[in-house]
């Protein structure tokens, strides 16, 4: 597996599983019923942000992650992340090398620490894998989420330090 920057002509094999995860409802907070120039808009990021892919030796496209800081100005030391992977290939380690892509990218960019916003509690594999990585729970928002199926479910903020 490969990963390597984002181009606009890798967005027709995104839009298939980023259109099917969001519109499932069960781990982002995106709207479900987002248009393809939306999330094409929000998912391909100019600098300071960064996308990128994961690809096989065939150039398939496993999955993408976007990079970003978290806020402006005085809290832009901090980064965060968003991933999708295929979810049919799910099990690959696609998910963990993208993981660790976008920690090597934080630290090598001088960000102080990357915070995820939003990880639904229920998303046991995303909240394992992040933890494995070293992220912390440092607080649930009770009921932060409306699950399609679960009703009403936390909301992780997610925290890793990654100098000082």
């Amino acid at each position: 597996m490969q990963i390597r920057e984002a181009t606009a002509a890798d967005w027709p094999a995104i839009w298939p599983f980023f259109h099917t995860i969001v519109a499932a409802g069960e781990t982002y907070t995106y709207p479900r019923d987002m248009d393809e120039a939306t999330a094409r808009e929000m998912w391909l990021l100019t600098p300071p942000g960064r996308t990128v892919v994961a690809v096989d030796d065939s150039g398939t496209v496993l999955g993408t992650a976007k990079m970003n800081p978290n806020h402006m100005g005085g809290a832009s030391h901090i980064a965060s992340a968003s991933f999708m992977v295929d979810p049919r290939c799910g099990g690959r380690g696609v998910g963990r090398a993208l993981g660790e892509h976008v920690l090597a990218w934080a630290r090598a960019e001088g960000y102080r620490a990357m915070q995820f916003n939003a990880v639904v509690e229920t998303n046991t594999g995303a909240v394992a894998l992040w933890k494995s990585l070293g992220f912390q729970i440092m607080t649930t928002l009770p009921e932060g989420f409306r699950h399609p199926t679960k009703g009403y479910v936390g909301l992780h903020i997610m925290y890793q330090q990654l100098c000082g």
